[in-house]
């Protein structure tokens, strides 16, 4: 089988409503681009399992997969991470509120080989006043503690490395502090201004309860591996390969002098 170039992972839960079209737009987005898709159903109650199974029967680049108990988004998008194949890992939310076709441009950026993520940034957020408010102040606290040079590390929309997401550690709530972790690690990240649209149907599971005051601990725990990693860090190998070369006699043949 081929591998593909980048697998799109998508944690969902209970949004049966704007997976077909989220779904139909992800294909049209990367039609000349190798990639799989794996939808993470968490534990959902409504039609979306079944929705998924019966598409991934008419295309095989679908690979669903279910928690038979909700996990939250962290866990869906790690276990997905590592069943993936693809070089590369896009993840965006199941409410249909990213827009597809921004991947290739973020993708290409990525492929510059000069960072190991590139995250979405909404310039432009259709949401209520009051996820707007919580938003803002999330990212304001956890760039002013965690100085991760990101204005919007809630966007769901990101490109990463897989090499480099699975060097992260695992934790709940992992997924808000992507850029951070991958700083911590040595990575480099960037940021792209991204499209951003209202929710089709359903409703939002996170609050201003879930975006701020419930990921204070993971902060200060994030805040503590920052401090504690001491990387990147110069390392050389042995070149094993080079001196053979230099200690092996000089093969001859009859055109040699």
């Amino acid at each position: 089988m081929k591998v593909p170039l980048v697998s799109v992972i998508i944690p969902a839960r209970d949004e049966s409503g704007n997976l077909p079209a989220l779904l139909d737009e992800i294909a049209v987005a990367l039609a000349t681009i190798d990639h799989e898709v794996l939808v993470v159903d968490d534990a959902s109650r409504d039609a979306s399992w079944s929705l998924l199974q019966a598409r991934a029967r008419r295309d095989p680049r679908l690979r669903p997969l279910r928690h038979a108990e909700s996990t939250g988004q962290s866990t869906a998008v790690w276990q997905a991470a590592q069943l993936a194949r693809g070089e590369w890992l896009a993840t965006l939310d199941g409410d249909g509120q990213n827009v597809p076709a921004d991947l290739p441009r973020l993708l290409e950026r990525a492929r510059q080989g000069d960072v190991s993520l590139v995250a979405g940034h909404r310039t432009r957020r259709h949401d209520d006043w009051l996820k707007r408010l919580s938003s803002r102040v999330a990212n304001g606290v956890r760039a002013r503690l965690l100085r991760d040079a990101t204005p919007d590390t809630g966007c769901g929309l990101k490109v990463i490395h897989r090499r480099a997401f699975l060097r992260l550690p695992y934790f709940d709530h992992m997924h808000r502090f992507l850029p951070a972790l991958v700083l911590s690690q040595g990575g480099r990240c960037v940021s792209l201004p991204v499209n951003h649209r209202p929710r089709g149907t359903g409703h939002s599971h996170y609050g201003l309860h879930d975006r701020l005051w419930a990921g204070l601990v993971d902060m200060l725990g994030v805040m503590w591996l920052r401090y504690r990693s001491r990387l990147p860090a110069d390392l050389e190998p042995l070149e094993r390969e080079a001196e053979v070369d230099a200690a092996a006699p000089r093969a001859t043949t009859g055109c040699d002098p």
